[in-house]
């Protein structure tokens, strides 16, 4: 059996954006990554019976669909690749980049 060995990921620099659910954070998101030629979509997801807070960004990934819900972060990687994160482990994993 190989034992395992420690690795600290490499600092990188992202970007990202908190999604919230509304058309008002979608809009930009959306242009964002079609300005990437990437794709997002804004999509409500009870369907007919849309109310507020029930719409959610569709992100094609590297791995397939992602579902990113309101208060998840949208990043844009470092292949300029599009995913959503959890906000708690936005928090553990990255800090504000100061000029």
């Amino acid at each position: 059996m190989n034992t395992p060995i420690k690795f600290r990921k490499k600092p990188v620099t992202i970007e990202a954006v908190r999604f919230d659910g509304t058309p008002e954070t979608a809009t930009p998101i959306i242009d964002w990554a079609l300005g990437q030629g990437r794709t997002v979509r804004y999509w409500c997801a009870d369907g007919a019976a849309c109310k507020a807070g029930s719409h959610v960004l569709h992100i094609d990934t590297l791995e397939g669909t992602m579902t990113a819900m309101p208060g998840d972060w949208i990043i844009r990687g470092v292949q300029g690749e599009f995913y959503p994160c959890k906000p708690d482990i936005f928090v553990a994993t990255y800090e504000a980049v100061t000029a």
